[in-house]
């Protein structure tokens, strides 16, 4: 390893290393058989055949496709290394993992809702069958703790391309995030996941604050 790239993975270790995990999970899944690594790896509701317990936790390094690990590791590329920073690397690791246990935990708690909704068998089906994975639960929690820590920022957006405030990014995405659940968007994204790590993200944000161990 040359010594560019160890000053580099040196001053945000946990986010490096949270993105090589990902990229070899997704590597590994393109060289696996996909549907076997989803059915011991992916997040399924707790009455499917093939929940397991420590998928809250392994969903997270799960991509359904290129796009879709490509902006969530920009997100934290872009976003994790300055909180590491500021919260040191093993409280950023709690937080970001708080956040993706968390949106994990909503995710099961609205499949469980929903399994009253369905009135055939072979919908339940389905349902049951289907995975959730991807990091976008932790993603929206640092989304959310860089609009709670610097809330004046200045974003760069990439479209469209104009310049937002930190706190208006946050609040704008969750926004949407909400409009989409309200209208019962059927485009196969955990929304209620995105929300349920911004949720646990200002929880614990509060409180460490409370208890005056980080200040922001």
């Amino acid at each position: 390893m040359s010594t560019y790239y160890r000053n580099i993975v040196s001053q945000s270790p946990a986010v490096y290393n949270l993105l090589i995990a990902n990229v070899v999970a997704y590597l590994a899944t393109m060289l696996l058989n996909t549907n076997s690594v989803y059915a011991l790896f992916a997040l399924f509701p707790t009455d499917s055949p093939l929940f397991h317990i420590w998928q809250p936790v392994t969903y997270m390094f799960l991509h359904g496709g290129f796009s879709h690990l490509f902006f969530n590791m920009f997100a934290l590329w872009m976003f994790g290394r300055g909180l590491e920073a500021e919260m040191g690397t093993k409280r950023f690791l709690v937080y970001y993992f708080v956040c993706g246990i968390g949106a994990a935990l909503v995710q099961l708690g609205i499949a469980f809702i929903d399994i009253n909704n369905y009135e055939t068998y072979q919908a339940l089906y389905n349902y049951l069958l289907t995975p959730t994975v991807g990091a976008s639960g932790a993603v929206f929690g640092l989304l959310l703790a860089f609009g709670m820590m610097h809330p004046n920022d200045v974003i760069m957006l990439l479209i469209p391309p104009i310049p937002i405030k930190a706190k208006w990014f946050v609040v704008i995405y969750g926004c949407i995030e909400l409009f989409l659940i309200i209208i019962n968007a059927q485009d196969g994204i955990a929304h209620f996941a995105h929300l349920g790590g911004m949720f646990f993200g200002w929880l614990l944000l509060v409180w460490w604050r409370w208890r005056r161990r980080f200040y922001y």
